[in-house]
């Protein structure tokens, strides 16, 4: 992890003393990931930190605040302070000014080199601004429209665009079929890998896979000709017309790094995406079935899941239509992250740190199916303001770290 740190001291002071003064933070600076540079990185593209050596230079970080802001690059404030030569009452006053003008930011008191607490929090929000930049560079396929029930989860290209800096790029669905229809059910491929593997094949047949191969190919080949970094697919055609599901395809996708969501959900494949960069990890999707908030129990399920994820997996038919193949996949139990992007302008997040507990096997859900513990509160929020019909499952406890991100847009 990365990040620029821009020194700031006033003439008063001599620059000797301040440099063995403080030549062991910049050490710590450094082998935390930091690069001392100019101030000429406030007229670029990338937020850096400011490192407040000495008081005295609050109008000149100012002034570079305003510059950036008048450019349309504003992004945080972000000041580093220290307990000497009044560099803490200067960081303090320059953040307080910049909350006046509507900005934001933060201050990390760095005590010493040794103040590691300190030095995870500035990693921290690197890793945060690394993955927005990231993520603004993203193109993502939408593959047909967005499914009719998603009423709160089709939101336009240019909140896309406005929001995340994310490029939309509408593809139609008879683009996929013309690709699928030149090897509709191959017979042969590193693919079937994951049909041998599987502890069963419950209910499903071999062609089904097959056909569920020839999605995947199809996909495959519209994300390298429009260079996708994440696709989204309004799967449900694909099984009423072709008799294909897109659960075998979307899962390949998203194990070989390409983020893939089902439906159209465009709150949930940013959020997949996002994620990915923020933390290096694949998510799930997955739909929540039941709730005891009394017993802070959530019951996530669906029909697709990245196989990097789970220890086990099982072929099935696709739970609503009974036809091709749905994935059965055994998470293993440990600690989890919920997360839900939401609102008009998707302006809002739902968050909630648990615990896997268990998988479950009810027929009468989608195949993949886990209990998880959170707090009762977040339960009882998410059904007094929910957000969407689908929540994104990530392995470890990320939500501060999101919470980050999500402040820094």
């Amino acid at each position: 992890m990365s990040f620029l740190y821009i020194p700031m001291a006033s003439s008063l002071h001599d620059r000797q003393q301040l440099s063995l003064l403080l030549g062991d933070i910049e050490k710590a600076l450094r082998e935390a990931g930091g690069r001392r540079t100019d101030g000429a990185v406030a007229d670029g593209e990338q937020v850096a930190f400011h490192f407040i050596q000495t008081g005295g230079v609050e109008r000149d970080v100012i002034r570079r605040y305003r510059s950036r802001i008048q450019q349309g690059r504003g992004g945080p404030m972000l000041l580093i302070a220290h307990p000497r030569h009044n560099s803490l009452p200067a960081a303090l006053e320059i953040l307080a000014q910049v909350h006046q003008e509507g900005g934001q930011g933060r201050i990390y008191l760095l005590r010493g080199p040794q103040d590691g607490s300190t030095l995870a929090d500035i990693k921290q929000t690197a890793g945060c601004l690394q993955a927005r930049e990231r993520l603004a560079s993203e193109r993502l396929g939408v593959v047909g429209e967005s499914s009719e029930w998603l009423v709160a989860s089709s939101q336009g290209a240019e909140v896309v665009a406005q929001r995340f800096g994310v490029k939309v790029i509408p593809l139609e669905m008879d683009e996929l079929r013309t690709q699928m229809a030149q090897d509709p059910a191959p017979q042969a491929g590193p693919e079937f890998e994951a049909w041998e593997r599987a502890a069963s094949t419950d209910g499903a047949a071999a062609e089904d896979f097959a056909r569920s191969v020839g999605v995947y190919r199809g996909l495959k080949v519209l994300v390298e000709r429009y260079r996708l970094s994440a696709v989204t697919v309004r799967c449900f055609d694909l099984l009423q017309q072709e008799g294909a599901t897109g659960c075998v395809a979307l899962s390949r996708l998203a194990d070989e790094g390409i983020s893939a969501g089902c439906e159209g959900d465009i709150p949930s494949i940013i959020l997949l995406r996002w994620l990915w960069h923020l933390t290096g990890r694949v998510g799930w999707m997955a739909n929540p079935s039941d709730m005891d908030l009394a017993k802070g129990l959530i019951l996530l399920a669906h029909c697709t899941v990245p196989l990097g994820l789970v220890e086990a997996h099982r072929m099935m038919s696709h739970f609503e239509s009974g036809q091709g193949i749905g994935i059965a996949g055994s998470f293993p139990t440990g600690p989890v992250t919920l997360l839900r992007l939401g609102g008009a302008e998707m302006e809002r997040w739902w968050g909630a740190e648990g615990s896997l507990l268990e998988n479950h096997h009810d027929e009468h859900l989608c195949r993949s199916q886990v209990q998880v513990r959170v707090p009762s509160a977040a339960l009882a929020e998410l059904m007094r303001e929910p957000l969407g019909n689908h929540l994104v499952l990530i392995k470890g406890h990320v939500k501060k770290a999101f919470a980050e991100a999500f402040g820094l847009l």
